[in-house]
């Protein structure tokens, strides 16, 4: 079972910047994609960003521009730098993995526990 740690979540006033960073342990070779997911009120978890192992990457449009996601598979870790941070930003967001397959519109396999990230106006 891949497990997913991740950290770097805080508090930034707007127009600040903020680096996640997540872990991942475990069967990690079975991995094909991971990022970064966030809640949506009566939704699933929307997709933020996304890199696949090939390094593709997918991004929701709000944060194209703003947000980078990148990876070190040595290390195993997925990264998301958020620049020019918006209040509209502020959520709880979720680190993912894909083992199975990965697509835009495919739920992630594994879940972290989620980082907190709160940006004041």
């Amino acid at each position: 079972q891949v497990q997913l740690v991740e950290s770097g979540g805080g508090l930034v006033q707007a127009g600040g910047s903020l680096r996640l960073s997540c872990v991942a342990s475990g069967p990690t070779d079975r991995i094909r994609a991971m990022g970064w997911y966030r809640p949506v009120p009566g939704q699933a978890r929307e997709l933020i960003a996304v890199m696949s192992n090939s390094g593709s990457t997918d991004y929701h449009d709000s944060v194209k521009g703003r947000f980078i996601v990148s990876r070190d598979n040595v290390k195993s870790t997925v990264y998301l730098q958020m620049n020019s941070l918006k209040p509209e930003d502020t959520n709880v967001y979720y680190c993912a993995a894909h083992t199975a397959y990965y697509a835009r519109h495919v739920s992630p396999d594994h879940w972290g526990r989620g980082t907190q990230v709160t940006v004041s106006s």
